[in-house]
């Protein structure tokens, strides 16, 4: 009877998981448009954060704030902080820019391990303000440089290119107290500048930047791997793994060859980068990959709520008190 009751309580379990919801380069500062737990190998870590931030682009005025916060999902919980442009020469580290064009604004909270990186980019007042950068670029190059587990969310209160919206991502990792490495974040702010002239050639089909972030990730992955088993690949090869990637997601034919070379380049200098020697890197990348790859649009996670945000807790406590009654009650009609 123990053991009926006992795998009447499995097969329930696992029926009810499987189907729950769980709330969950050149880079530049931004360009103003027209348009309206961490892991750790011996050379690298991979970081997520303990809580939430909200940063702010010095260049978007006080008198915005109420409206991106609005706009970002952001509470009283999220701690503020402001992306300035030494910080963009301290985390990006590609020339020099001034605190009026430091527009985008971000919103990082940490989220379930194993989770990967998702990005959601807001429309501020009705606007898509967010022009260039995709919410696949921002999520796949936030993992490359060492972040994982976490949801963001990018706005800005004026129309933008949003490149500088990573430096306020790096900012609040370092604010939590996980300092990325300068080398990896340099590394994959030459992957988005890299895939931002594929995406632009593509830009009338939504799925092409998941499909090619994707692919880019399967690529990261692979010469990773082939680095920590002691093989080095060579531009040649990494052209041959990239092309590969981009045949498997279908887009070959819709990406030049003067883009996959730029893009071979880059992870060039993210196979020499610390993060690639990381076994974890390979974990985590993996999530990423399958966030991106069947993504469209700019809303990555369509989690109403944060993760960590107190209406997400309260649900997540009542559907576990909730499965722990239904549990007992199963199990009282054994005994």
């Amino acid at each position: 009877m123990k053991k009926r009751t006992l795998m009447t309580t499995l097969m329930v379990a696992a029926l009810l998981c499987g189907g729950a919801v769980v709330p969950a380069v050149q880079a530049h500062a931004d360009t103003t448009t027209q348009a309206s737990s961490s892991s750790s190998s011996t050379t690298s870590t991979t970081h997520t954060i303990s809580k939430s931030y909200v940063v702010y682009g010095a260049g978007a005025p006080e008198s915005a704030y109420s409206t991106l916060n609005s706009t970002m999902g952001v509470d009283s919980s999220f701690e503020k902080l402001t992306a300035t442009a030494s910080d963009y020469e301290k985390y990006i580290g590609n020339g020099t820019t001034t605190n009026a064009a430091m527009i985008s604004s971000v919103a990082i909270a940490p989220s379930d391990p194993g989770s990967g990186v998702r990005v959601n980019i807001k429309k501020y007042d009705g606007e898509s303000n967010i022009t260039q950068v995709t919410a696949q670029q921002y999520a796949m190059v936030a993992q490359m440089a060492g972040v994982t587990d976490v949801t963001i969310v990018v706005t800005a209160n004026r129309a933008v290119s949003g490149e500088s919206a990573l430096t306020g991502v790096y900012k609040a990792l370092a604010a939590d107290g996980q300092n990325l490495n300068s080398q990896n974040t340099s590394a994959a702010n030459q992957v988005l500048d890299a895939t931002q002239g594929a995406i632009n050639e593509n830009s009338g089909d939504s799925s092409y930047p998941g499909k090619l972030m994707a692919a880019v990730g399967n690529v990261s992955k692979q010469v990773a791997q082939d680095k920590q088993d002691g093989q080095t690949d060579d531009s040649a090869q990494i052209q041959a793994i990239l092309t590969k990637a981009l045949e498997n997601q279908g887009i070959a034919s819709k990406t030049s060859s003067s883009t996959q070379t730029t893009i071979v380049n880059a992870l060039i200098t993210f196979r020499d980068s610390p993060i690639s020697s990381s076994k974890t890197y390979v974990n985590n990348v993996t999530n990423t990959i399958n966030n991106v790859k069947n993504s469209t649009g700019d809303l990555m996670n369509k989690s109403k709520n944060w993760a960590n945000s107190e209406a997400a807790k309260t649900a997540v406590k009542d559907a576990q008190n909730w499965f722990q009654k239904l549990i007992a009650w199963i199990q009282n009609l054994f005994n």
